[in-house]
């Protein structure tokens, strides 16, 4: 899958705001806000349960990384996710 297609697709389910759970969170970290090289997808199964993290690497900006964003997406579709929660921006990595 191409990573325009991918980002589209991640982009419609995080507009739909809140459906219930399961929920899959994603955070994008990087060194400056202009490049974000990791992303840490959490999942939620169920209200007030606590969040397994997974965390994705790249050389380079992870939201342009084709590899990855097809990855967030099929995960995003094997945990079956009501909810796709993404936190804006890059937050720096100290």
């Amino acid at each position: 899958m191409n990573l325009d297609k991918s980002t589209k697709r991640i982009a419609k389910r995080v507009k739909k705001g809140f459906q219930g759970y399961p929920q899959i969170s994603l955070a994008y970290f990087g060194e400056s806000v202009n490049c974000a090289t990791q992303v840490v997808v959490g999942f939620i199964q169920e209200e007030g349960a606590s969040a397994q993290e997974q965390t994705f690497s790249s050389k380079d900006d992870a939201r342009k990384d084709e590899t990855i964003q097809t990855t967030l997406l099929k995960i995003i579709e094997r945990a079956d996710a009501k909810t796709v929660v993404e936190v804006a921006g890059v937050a720096l990595i100290k």
